[in-house]
């Protein structure tokens, strides 16, 4: 058990009270949305531009709108790069969203943007960012400060989302919408008061328990949790600084799965999640049904979690709440602070001898 001593000896910036206040993320972004800046164009195609805690949200919502109605037809592409795609024209619509507004990358991008079309729009909390959008009359749209961008993700996620719902007037027709954020609320709400027990009552304690040591290595399927996925390894990573590994099904199925006889000296380190969804096509139903038997027959300790709730947007944001709940415990018994992320800081120092582009 984690002494409450302890925890605050490590978490120096209390990112207990950052996870257990996500859920009021949600609700201030609903409210900023009221009067948020749109598109100056409806366009036929999205980029969203971003790295990181920003670049996920886009994920998020990328994969949720496929169970949206009145918004699957919309072609989303999320850019992590230095550069855009050559397909893009001026019929696309740039999101670029930095929760810093100093993200190196996703300026690059915004600059190459700004020679195609202005049908852009800025979220950030200000930086450089935001002064160009200023100096080139874009549409911004402004979240809270003073977080990690990782922790920002109800505020990247849902601006995202609500700009996307606004722009195409889903958000005023489209009853769906309204009550799988109200579900997806309602279970955030539920999640803080149960996943801030520092107990064994508490599935987060447990999964990072269980952890504690270990290497965890996550699967899931390509299409609908994908993204959960991801933030769960950048999570282990990033908060616990954890190493953690995964793959995707069925392509895992393909390659990863032989990996797991060498090193045999290494084998006992790793612990397998399985991340899945009801929605998972039926093949990969299977196919997981098939790898559990296969992994424990190897040795392997194998743990399954679903999301709750009716809508994938409930489940999608209890997944990740409980994920970023575990990585905050995993952080506290590897003994480590769970904000500082300084060998990402170190490798800035190293990019910030030279500048690039100017910025």
């Amino acid at each position: 058990m984690i002494e409450i001593d302890k925890l605050s000896s490590l978490d120096r910036s209390n990112m207990f009270s950052v996870l257990e206040n996500f859920p009021n993320q949600v609700q201030e972004t609903l409210y900023i949305a009221k009067e948020m800046q749109l598109f100056p164009v409806v366009p036929k195609n999205i980029l969203i531009l971003g790295m990181g805690g920003s670049a996920i949200g886009g994920d998020f919502v990328r994969s949720y709108l496929q169970s949206v109605d009145g918004l699957q037809g919309i072609n989303i592409q999320i850019n992590r790069s230095y550069s855009i795609p050559k397909f893009v024209d001026s019929s696309w619509g740039i999101i670029a969203s930095s929760y810093s507004g100093n993200t190196e990358e996703t300026l690059t991008c915004l600059t190459a943007a700004l020679e195609i079309t202005q049908n852009i729009v800025c979220i950030t909390t200000g930086g450089k960012l935001e002064q160009i959008a200023k100096d080139n009359k874009l549409s911004l749209v402004n979240i809270p400060d003073g977080l990690q961008p990782r922790c920002a993700i109800g505020y990247s996620f849902f601006s995202i989302l609500m700009l996307i719902a606004k722009t195409y007037n889903i958000d005023a027709t489209n009853k769906q919408l309204a009550l799988d954020i109200n579900e997806a609320l309602n279970l955030l709400q539920k999640g803080s008061v149960i996943y801030s027990q520092i107990d064994e009552n508490n599935p987060a304690y447990r999964l990072a328990s269980k952890l504690k040591g270990k290497i965890p290595t996550v699967y899931s399927s390509s299409e609908l949790t994908d993204v959960v996925n991801l933030r769960w390894r950048g999570q282990f990573q990033e908060n616990a600084k954890n190493l953690a590994f995964g793959g995707f099904l069925p392509e895992a199925n393909h390659n990863d799965i032989c990996g797991w006889v060498m090193p045999d000296d290494l084998q006992y380190r790793f612990v397998i999640l399985f991340i899945t969804d009801e929605l998972d096509n039926t093949r990969v139903k299977l196919r997981f049904s098939a790898l559990r038997t296969i992994y424990e027959s190897l040795g392997k300790e194998v743990h399954e979690f679903s999301g709750k709730g009716k809508s994938l947007l409930a489940r999608t944001m209890d997944l990740i709440y409980f994920g970023d709940w575990a990585s905050y415990y995993l952080a506290m018994m590897n003994e480590q602070d769970p904000t500082p992320i300084p060998l990402i800081a170190q490798l800035k120092k190293h990019l910030e001898a030279e500048s690039f582009h100017g910025f």
